[in-house]
């Protein structure tokens, strides 16, 4: 036993020996000699590194990872050297063989390097350049005396004689700090020593700061710092307890390393309670000691120690059967709750056994004792090298040990996965769980593209996850890393927290972050709702191109396989083919919608009457249709005017009537443009949703590039289907596919013509190679292209996008500068993501026909031909992105940005721009909307003038303007609406509206998100604005009242209008009471009603906007309403408790039931979003349609959430449409908890029907029988639901039983209750379990059902005697149990057969093992499924040699058996089954059938198949023959028409099938299904 002080010191000390820098003059043996390298070994890219001179031999370094290892400890890169390469970096050494005697090599971490002067670097520092030591007072005075003869220079290198440590701290942070020696090499100058501070503290820093606040402006003051600094980027200096005493090493580094530094031992104790004596046993096990360096973290319930590391004599410390004992100092810690103890897995013998931990504090005398009896290895266990250990008080851990599970799922991007070796550090409210590696997936490679990881982590409990922070050490040949969530279960509260991510950890990517910091999100209903809106949200972005104005659509139906066409008459159907003339739809947009005309017929266009598809006039605002982009890319018409009716086809083509059932309709499209490889189109070749195929520069072709100018194609048509394709950005590079390579070195030759693939279902296109057939431009995983043959997997898939047409009609607004050089509109440029509505209008609503010609023109000024834009700025110029929206009586143009490839050249002061726009035709020009983003650093700028000139007729509309457009000056807005002046005067005046915003007075209803308005008038709309510059100090507080101003061209009388609140989490959300509108020096007033919360849910979708209507229109408009008809529309009101605890956290559902049928789950929404609060009424607006007369309602929760107990006071229920002035009240008055009154989390009220008697309620009492069978007990979540012939209960948790505290035990009855609405005869019941808990399997005997009704007691009977068990019977954990009446027993034998099978095992069979067996039975009537023949007691062990095994099945009834089929799994080393013969008697006609077997299911005996077919053997009756079937497959000729996959086949005859069998060995030799041969199967 030896006692150590434990050291403060972590560094690898540099090896002095002088072995490694001069050769040994030991004598060797002569035979064998030792041959001797010189080298000298460089830093990547560091030329002030004087390299490192060793003498390379087979006795000083066995290995090459030997090498490596002592490299990492002498040259300073960050995560060690892992790659050794010649100067220049053309070749990597693998071995020490390569290495060359005299030559000098590059040390890096990754295999691209950065080349160094070899030559400077060599240039050792003259003798007279090295001084001896000076102390700290006299190089003060030296740097005075040289300051005061003005030698210092703020940037001057300071050479630095002796080192000095500097403790750094990060701004802000305490727990982030490092320590920096300084040197020659950090101190060049003040810029060298911030880039070096950054690379260590791994973000940038840009100012420094003494521990007090104090500036460090240059070298000198940092020299006479007191030991530590704060590093900080942009923000000011932020106060904190900076104090280095306390620190000497860090305890946690920005971003995740293998290696952990210790806390120090502060030399002036401020508090006794922090030493500790640490006893640390290892085992005595053999090879239980270690090598590694062992640390150890103590976790109190003030702070934590920080890792420690453990150090005395090197080779002594913990060794097999060693205690080893040190003194730590943690400082005030609090109350002791866990360890952490590990090591960092160095040395030569790194793996350790660790038996026991004992903890004394030193102050108190509290004594610990924490057992361990676990390995610490990677190559031990479950790999991990730390392990967490609770403290104990009365023999019990504190908090329990937990194996969380961490499903990583990385992104469905190119080269999204990564060779690199992660880290994950998760943080809860009782601690984190250190640095640790992610090392054993259940996959057999990791961190694949759209894989998901399972790694388990087991860490003490943390109690309630809020962050987990995520990273990877930048190494091997794929380090960067696009995640796309992690979700953590927690196995002790049955919780899974979500952390999404979705975005890279590349130093090459976004802002080359490695380590990313994730908070965790709900993962209730509402924010999976939310993640799907936002991936449509994302869809649309990249699928918005398609529906531009003047654009030629097809839409295809991939049930149908037709195309939506429109024929003269006005018919719909979904019948067309690809060339069908009445299939081509042209794309305008109005009011906010999407109309799509006939492009043979412009009149008519699609339109949806009352959910009717049909043709109608284009004008009829019927046609105006709503798309919504679905996540598979397929599109959803929706109409404007009647939201929830949608453009839907039967399974037929034709269009879909109330007559068809909901499984048999369709109502997306792939929608497909027409002229995307028109000659001398410009397109994107997108391989995802932000990735395209680009050319990069040394000629390679990846589809991982952004959606930028680098990766745009340009078409070159060589005939009907075959096209060319050049860059845009390195012309005359061309893509081609040659000697088996894909890149954009083509030339324009044969090898660059590819034949255009486009696939109808998925809209998508592949590029077949022309010059070698069957070979397509694919992407291996990584995104680099390859020649691939087509598979049917999705590498070969593109997705084009048009940036320019090749054809002289133009797509859409697109804005050209006045140079003859093409200019593509830099919006375009952009990655297809979701936006945020900064300054963007929506579709506005133009002014209507009876807007005068006030312009006086001759003839209205066309906008069909090209306007030239010219831009005057005044003093301030701006470099953010301008817009431009133009508004005429006709439509709108816009947003168009103005800019150009130098844009830093645009919008300088007192400076005119010239654009060339083509602009569809918009009628005749009224105003103009001109602004721009508010980005850049100069966003300021002072528009003075713009003027629009009619390129062909010169004619000039001018709009002055003289303005501020500044967030800071002026009324604060950086957009501007300008009129058409006619005469020197406006045709319409520019209006000042006064903006009141009413926040509410709800608790919370304050906020601090972004609040956008859009006013729509007679005369179209404001765009979205920025309610930013307010007459109150703090915006949207509570209670409070917003003044803002908004000026905008005249709208005329005002009709709506949209507020957006941009929240991204519940703490932003905002309730709004009104907003009231006034128009300066006008009387009239527009009052808007909210009353809301925003974002608010409905139905379950998130909506982040509303529209809202002036109260003078609202009445007006629900009467438009109820006239349309949106038939079945209710309105739903649920008023909770008026006590503090009756609120909900929960998710609340509805069930409404009328004489018809039922509504399925309506989501009302989630008490974590403002819902459901206590004293509160929320109402909601549900579509009952078709339901006929309501008679009951079913409203409960999913027990989600911290407080999910609800008190439910009364529904309140209301039809919109038809109206009614009658009220439905149900007064409810429960509990809706499963820890109050009955523990159910639903509830049922029944609802009066006119001259009918109200539904009684009925209390069911459920009597569930467990039956007696070893094993039979379950500790599952049980369900149960009742289906009678009155509709049924809904699925119910059997939560509290009556008589037993502990449910579901082998032989026990259990008794529970279910309170509904009557449900009349009972029929069926259907329970199940969710399979989770230690012993999850469950034999159910029956379930007795007693209840009481209409005086009458009455008992129904479920029998089951089945197994609910994933690996017993059939594998169901779900059964429909069939009532049991009396007197229907002989009808429901005669359904339902039961059979006893007995299953004889040949005496030279081998050992069972977990292989499973099952039967299929045949019959005059059918067949049966497959029966899994499996035990009855989970103990007891089948198919031994000798034995028979008896089973019971059930089946329907499938006639006379004439044959039975039994199969095994093909399972690696399953060495097969001798079956001797099978024995069948169906219990209740005591029918008995036999099969002669004897044979083999083996893949290595007799004929080596795994499915068996055997007749029935009958005394009257001769069995039926077993053929062998032999199978010729004969493979096409075609190039890459073979295959190496698994091929099945099924023969179906008059006697039945053969089933699926597996056709795996050919009688004819050769490869498996190779190109022009036969392959002959016997079956």
């Amino acid at each position: 036993m030896s006692e150590t002080p434990s050291t403060n010191y972590s560094m690898l000390q540099p090896n002095s020996s002088e072995s490694e820098q001069t050769l040994s003059t030991r004598h060797f043996n002569v035979t064998e000699p030792v041959v001797a390298k010189r080298i000298c070994f460089y830093k990547s890219g560091d030329p002030q590194f004087n390299g490192i001179k060793m003498v390379i031999n087979n006795r000083s370094f066995k290995t090459f990872d030997a090498l490596l290892d002592n490299l990492s400890k002498r040259v300073p890169i960050p995560f060690g050297v892992r790659n050794i390469s010649t100067p220049r970096g053309i070749h990597s050494i693998t071995n020490l063989e390569d290495l060359e005697d005299g030559k000098s090599y590059i040390c890096s971490h990754q295999k691209k390097i950065k080349p160094i002067n070899l030559e400077r670097a060599s240039k050792k520092p003259l003798p007279w350049q090295i001084s001896r030591p000076v102390s700290a007072r006299r190089r003060v005075v030296q740097l005075a005396r040289e300051k005061e003869d003005g030698i210092v220079q703020e940037d001057r290198a300071v050479k630095i004689r002796t080192p000095k440590k500097l403790l750094v701290f990060k701004n802000g942070d305490i727990r982030i700090r490092c320590t920096i020696v300084l040197s020659k090499k950090n101190m060049q100058n003040f810029e060298t020593f911030l880039d070096s501070i950054s690379e260590l503290m791994q973000y940038p820093v840009v100012k420094l700061y003494t521990t007090d606040g104090r500036k460090v402006p240059n070298l000198q003051s940092l020299i006479l710092c007191s030991g530590a600094i704060v590093a900080a980027g942009r923000e000011p200096f932020k106060p904190g307890n900076y104090d280095p005493h306390r620190y000497s090493l860090p305890a946690k580094l920005p971003g995740l390393s293998s290696r952990v530094y210790p806390k120090a031992n502060a030399k002036s104790e401020s508090r006794n309670t922090g030493k500790w004596k640490v006893s640390v046993l290892t085992s005595d096990m053999p090879s239980a000691g270690t090598s590694s360096q062992v640390y150890i973290t103590l976790y109190g319930d003030y702070s934590s120690s920080g890792p420690i590391f453990l150090y005395g004599e090197e080779g002594e410390l913990f060794q097999r059967g060693n205690e080893d004992i040190f003194t730590i100092d943690t400082g005030d810690i609090g109350e002791l709750y866990k360890i952490r103890i590990g090591h960092n897995n160095s040395g030569e013998s790194p793996s350790w056994h660790c038996e026991e931990v004992q903890l004394q504090n030193l102050y108190t005398g509290e004594q610990f004792s924490l057992p361990a009896h676990r390995w610490l290895a990677q190559d031990q266990d479950d790999g991990e090298i730390c392990r967490e250990l609770p403290v104990l008080r009365r023999g019990q851990p504190v908090l329990p040990v937990t194996v969380y599970e961490v499903h990583v799922t990385t992104g469905e991007l190119w080269n999204a996965g990564t060779e690199a070796d992660a880290y994950i550090s998760i943080h809860g409210e009782e601690g984190d769980t250190g640095s640790r590696q992610l090392l054993r997936s259940k996959n057999p490679r990791k961190f694949l593209k759209g894989q998901t990881d399972l790694f388990l982590l087991e860490a003490v409990h943390l109690g309630n996850l809020y962050k987990t922070v995520v990273g990877h050490n930048g190494l091997g040949s794929g380090n960067g890393w696009f995640l796309e969530k992690i979700v953590v279960k927690d196995p002790v509260t049955d919780l899974d927290y979500s952390f999404p991510c979705h975005r890279w950890l590349d130093q090459g990517e976004e802002d080359g972050k490695i380590v990313r910091e994730l908070n965790v999100t709900d993962t209730t209903t509402f924010s999976a709702r939310q993640e799907l809106e936002l991936k449509r949200a994302e869809n649309w972005a990249a699928e918005r191109w398609k529906f531009q104005k003047g654009n030629t659509l097809q839409f295809y139906n991939r049930l149908t396989r037709g195309f939506i066409r429109l024929s003269p008459d006005g018919t719909v159907d979904a019948l067309g083919d690809k060339k069908d003339k009445y299939g081509l739809f042209d794309v305008t947009v109005k009011r906010n919608a999407h109309v799509f005309k006939s492009h043979q017929m412009p009149h008519i266009a699609l339109a949806l009457d009352n959910g009717y598809v049909t043709g109608m006039d284009n004008e009829d605002t019927l046609c105006e249709l709503q798309v919504h982009v679905q996540p598979n890319r397929c599109a959803i018409l929706e109409s404007a005017r009647s939201p929830g009716h949608m453009i839907t086809f039967s399974l037929q083509g034709k269009v879909a009537d109330d007559t068809v059932g909901y499984a048999g309709l369709s109502k997306e499209f792939v929608v497909h443009v027409k002229g995307v490889f028109h000659n001398g189109a410009i397109i994107l070749l997108t391989t995802s949703l932000y990735q395209a195929l680009c050319l990069r520069p040394d000629g390679s072709c990846s589809g991982a590039g952004k959606q930028s100018e680098e990766s745009y194609w340009k078409v070159h048509k060589i005939s009907s289907g075959v096209c060319m394709i050049e860059s845009l950005k390195h012309q005359r590079m061309y893509l081609w596919i040659k000697d088996g390579e894909c890149n954009g070195k083509g030339t324009g030759d044969v090898y660059c013509h590819f034949k255009i693939e486009k696939n109808l279902d998925s809209g998508s296109v592949s590029l077949e190679s022309v010059q070698n057939r069957g070979m397509y431009v694919g992407l291996q995983p990584d995104g680099q292209t390859k020649p691939v043959v087509h598979t049917g997997e999705r590498n070969i898939l593109f997705y084009p996008r048009v940036i320019k047409f090749g054809r002289e009609k133009p797509m859409g607004t697109s804005a050209t500068p006045s140079q003859p050089k093409v200019w593509i509109r830099e919006s375009e440029h952009q990655p297809a993501k979701a936006q945020k509505p900064m300054a963007q209008s929506p579709s506005a609503s133009p002014p209507t026909e009876e807007m005068k010609n006030t312009q006086g023109t001759k003839y209205p000024l066309s906008s069909d031909d090209e306007w030239k834009v010219s831009v005057l700025t005044g003093n301030g110029g701006t470099q953010a992105n301008v817009t431009l929206w133009i508004y005429g009586d006709k439509g709108v143009a816009g947003p168009i940005t103005l800019g150009k490839d130098n844009r830093e050249q645009l919008f300088l002061p007192r400076q005119e721009d010239e654009f060339q726009v083509e602009i569809k035709y918009i009628g005749e020009f009224y105003k103009i909307r001109i602004g721009h983003d508010g980005t850049s650093e100069h966003p300021e700028w002072k528009l003075e003038k713009v003027t629009l000139q009619h390129v062909k007729s010169r004619r000039t509309l001018n709009f002055p303007a003289n303005k501020w457009l500044s967030r800071s000056r002026g009324a604060g807005d950086i957009i501007c609406e300008l009129p058409v002046e006619e005469a020197g005067k406006p045709i319409y005046p520019i209006v000042r509206y006064h903006i009141y915003v009413y926040t509410g007075h709800l608790e919370q209803a304050e906020t601090d998100s972004p609040i956008y308005l859009c006013i729509y008038g007679k005369r179209g709309d404001s765009g979205l604005r920025l309610l930013h510059k307010s007459d109150m100090p703090v915006k949207f507080q509570r209670g409070m009242v917003d003044m803002f101003e908004m000026e905008a061209v005249s709208l005329g009388k005002l009709q709506k209008v949209l507020l957006h609140c941009e929240a991204s989490n519940k703490v932003q959300y905002w309730y709004c009471e009104k907003v009231i509108i006034r128009k300066t020096g006008k009387d009239s007033e527009y009052i808007f009603n909210c009353e809301r919360w925003l974002p608010f849910m409905s139905q379950g979708i998130i909506h982040s906007e509303i529209e809202l209507y002036p109260e003078e229109l609202q009445i007006n408009r629900q009467l438009k309403t109820q006239d349309e008809a949106n038939e079945g529309d209710w309105k739903i009101t649920v008023v909770t408790g008026d006590f503090q605890t009756a609120g909900t956290t929960a998710t609340v559902s509805l069930y409404a039931y009328g004489e018809n049928r039922s509504s399925g789950p309506i989501i009302l929404g989630s008490g974590k979003h403002q819902l459901f609060n206590p004293n509160s009424a929320d109402t909601f607006k549900i579509n009952l349609k078709g339901l006929g007369q309501l008679y009951k309602i079913r409203i409960g929760h999913d027990n989600s959430g911290n407080d999910p107990s609800w008190y439910l006071e009364e529904v309140r229920l209301e039809r919109i449409a038809p109206t009614s002035d009658r009220e439905i009240c149900l007064a409810v008055d429960c509990w809706l908890a499963e820890d109050q009154d009955d523990g159910d989390t639903w509830t049922e009220v029944a609802i009066g029907i006119s001259e009918k008697e109200l539904l009684s309620m009925v209390i069911y009492e459920l009597h569930v029988y467990t039956g007696s069978k070893l094993g039979a007990e379950t500790d599952s979540n049980v369900y149960a639901t009742l289906i009678g012939t009155r509709g049924d209960s809904g699925k119910r948790k059997l939560h509290r039983a009556k008589n037993n505290k502990v449910k579901f035990q082998r032989g026990q009855v259990d008794i529970f209750f279910i309170k509904a609405v009557s449900l009349r005869d009972l029929k069926k019941l259907v329970i199940s379990h969710n399979g989770t808990g230690p012993g999850n399997g469950w034999f159910l005997d029956k379930v007795v059902v007693k209840f009481k009704e209409e005086d009458d007691d009455q008992e129904v009977v479920f029998p089951c005697n089945r197994w609910l068990d994933e690996y017993q019977d059939d594998g169901k954990t779900e059964r429909e149990l069939i009532a049991k009446k009396k007197g229907n027993s002989q009808k429901a034998s005669t359904k339902a057969r039961q059979w006893r099978v007995q299953v004889k095992t040949a005496r030279d069979s081998p050992e069972p093992q977990k292989c499973k067996r099952t039967l299929v039975i045949y019959g005059s009537k059918g067949k049966s499924g497959d029966l899994l023949l499996s035990p009855q007691s989970p103990e007891y062990v089948c198919f031994l040699p000798r034995a028979t095994d008896e089973f019971l099945v059930e089946t329907g009834d499938v006639g006379d058996v004439y044959k039975i089929r039994v199969s095994c799994d093909d399972l690696p080393g399953f060495e097969g089954w001798h079956l001797k013969s099978f024995h069948m008697q169906e219990l209740h006609t005591k029918q008995e059938v036999n099969f002669d077997c004897n044979c083999w299911l083996s893949v290595n005996r007799e004929d080596r198949e795994l499915v068996k077919e055997f007749p029935a053997v009958n005394e009257n009756q001769k069995p039926l023959p077993v053929h062998k079937y032999i199978v010729s497959i004969h493979t096409g000729d075609h190039w890459g028409s073979e295959t190496f996959a698994n091929v099945y086949i099924t023969l179906y005859g008059e006697r039945g099938d053969t089933g699926v069998r597996k056709l795996h060995e050919s009688l004819v030799k050769g490869g498996k299904f190779q190109r022009n041969k036969v392959r002959r199967h016997k079956c």
